[in-house]
């Protein structure tokens, strides 16, 4: 029975990011982010994940041809740790990549939710999260209240018992003060220390909040000959803001069992023992060169926190 391996990652934005749908949109703003269709959450895609890893991956390794679509100028694709993670077109013998062995990836990378989103309040910043969320990711929500029932009604992990606003948004406060504990990989980490107040509010609720306190940010073409604003070319864009916390996962379906051992030293110092690894590099390079679009402009830094839960299932069974 194969053996499939589940890392779950917590990443912190250090720069707003944005993650275009393409094209512009009647709306609040001109250019909007990428959103789950059923609760209108913003998300970062898999798809952008994936897209950064592999080419950050490629960089570090030194062969950046193999980010791109056409691998012909790879010697030898079937030694290359980037290519067999995230797959590849091997050339037939006679040269043409056309008749050649297409490879799929060994690694499914998906999409990153939001699960602590910061928010303005009169106490300061405050981050915003539901218990389902939190759950979910691994964290262990205790202490709330029995009664909770009104989308009205937040409970913190700190004590107050006047009411809060969010924003724009006043809520009522439970006097319960919640206990929320992180899994050991991640609570000791130092920018997740620096959360010291969180709002729990029901899941109805959240999208809302969110939405409404998303970065807003408003530009204009500027004509290079005079350097004033181009007529007209004024446009407005929206972004998840700094210090949101995202999770995400990555599956490693090895199902080829041939990673090539890598003997080309790093000057990361990082060792690749397998796919997952590859992942992690790439990863970690998001911290410095962003994901998503408006890089050039202070958009897209990314953080990994502490390091991702591992899960593993399909293991054989013991019969003793």
């Amino acid at each position: 029975m194969a053996t499939y391996q589940r890392q779950r990652y917590l990443f912190m934005t250090l720069d707003p990011v944005h993650i275009g749908t393409g094209g512009y949109r009647l709306g609040r703003v001109d250019n909007s982010i990428v959103r789950e269709p059923g609760t209108k959450i913003p998300k970062i895609p898999g798809t952008s994940l994936h897209g950064a890893a592999r080419s950050y991956a490629a960089q570090l390794y030194e062969t950046p041809e193999a980010a791109g679509q056409n691998h012909d100028n790879i010697e030898n694709p079937d030694e290359n740790p980037v290519c067999y993670t995230f797959g590849y077109i091997k050339k037939s013998k006679n040269g043409n990549s056309d008749e050649g062995k297409i490879y799929s990836g060994v690694v499914n990378i998906f999409d990153a939710h939001v699960l602590l989103f910061p928010v303005h309040s009169m106490v300061g910043a405050v981050w915003v999260s539901t218990k389902e969320r939190l759950e979910d990711a691994g964290f262990t929500v205790e202490n709330l209240p029995n009664d909770w029932n009104n989308i009205n009604t937040a409970v913190l992990n700190w004590q107050r018992s006047d009411a809060l606003n969010l924003g724009w948004l006043m809520l009522q406060v439970f006097g319960q003060q919640a206990k929320i504990t992180a899994p050991t990989k991640w609570k000791d980490e130092k920018r997740y220390q620096a959360i010291n107040k969180i709002v729990l509010v029901k899941d109805a609720l959240f999208s809302q909040i969110v939405n409404s306190n998303l970065e807003v940010r408003t530009s204009v073409a500027i004509n290079p000959e005079t350097g004033a604003a181009e007529e007209g070319a004024l446009f407005t864009y929206e972004a998840i803001p700094r210090a949101t916390f995202l999770t995400a996962d990555v599956v490693l379906d090895d199902y080829r069992q041939a990673f090539p051992q890598v003997t080309k030293e790093l000057h990361t110092g990082d060792i690749w023992n397998d796919s997952l690894d590859v992942v992690k590099a790439g990863f970690k390079l998001i911290e410095w060169l962003g994901v998503g679009g408006m890089g050039t402009r202070g958009f897209g830094r990314m953080a990994p926190i502490g390091e991702p839960i591992i899960e593993s299932s399909g293991k054989e069974q013991d019969n003793e």
